[in-house]
């Protein structure tokens, strides 16, 4: 298969998976066995109406050092790779600084890059917002990395803290999704399979709200639906 085709079939993936929520994935992810895939509460939308995001992990791993200089090459080098639909997923557990701000977004952006997710800081909030590039990070901080904080690996497993375990770890080409409930990672071996049956979940949900809406009781939902 040619890499146009393969950009075909996970960008009607990923736009597939823009119309399920997280709570639902997770939910699925259970019933397969995969328990501890959603990520810790402090990863939050910035701005605050940034909306749903997916995308295919590009992972990016970085670290907490000093250093002298007025910038961080590989940083850039990393930055450069980023695709159509991926998200660009920071690890490195930052520690009041910020990872990247509105220059390196826009030009994720123009990469149709499809978003960000930040082990770490974020600023520049406002005019990331004015681009419609959604972030979701673990603080905000005017803080820049430079001399504190720089690149050392990208496209390489990465873990992140979870919400049920200590980390998660995101392989390059898992597929990342984020909203309001917050973010879950789902392992690229079963992307479709955890797909489908969202979808399913979706439609369910979807009569089951029609039925209350036109009186049905709760009692009589569990009965024709189950558990939901």
């Amino acid at each position: 298969m040619n890499r146009n085709s393969v950009r075909k079939i996970r960008a009607s993936i990923r736009a597939r998976y823009l119309k399920v929520d997280t709570a639902t994935v997770a939910d699925v992810l259970d019933v397969l066995g995969l328990r501890d895939q959603g990520l810790a509460p402090q990863f939050a939308p910035y701005p605050a109406n940034a909306g749903t995001m997916g995308g295919w992990a590009y992972t990016l791993r970085g670290k907490m050092t000093r250093y002298a200089g007025e910038g961080d090459p590989r940083k850039m080098r990393a930055v450069d790779g980023v695709g159509p639909g991926e998200i660009a997923v920071w690890s490195g557990e930052g520690r009041g600084v910020c990872f990247f701000g509105e220059l390196i977004a826009l030009g994720m952006k123009r990469r149709g890059c499809a978003g960000a997710l930040v082990d770490g800081g974020i600023r520049d909030i406002e005019w990331i917002r004015r681009q419609r590039f959604p972030v979701y990070a673990r603080y905000r901080t005017p803080v820049q990395s430079i001399g504190r904080w720089r690149v050392t690996a990208w496209q390489v497993p990465v873990e992140l803290p979870g919400a049920t375990s200590r980390r998660v770890r995101v392989n390059p080409g898992d597929f990342v999704l984020a909203d309001t409930d917050g973010v879950i990672v789902v392992p690229e071996r079963i992307a479709l399979r955890a797909l489908a049956e969202a979808e399913r979940l979706t439609a369910r949900e979807i009569r089951i709200r029609r039925d209350l809406g036109r009186g049905a009781s709760l009692e009589d939902v569990l009965k024709k639906y189950g558990h939901v």
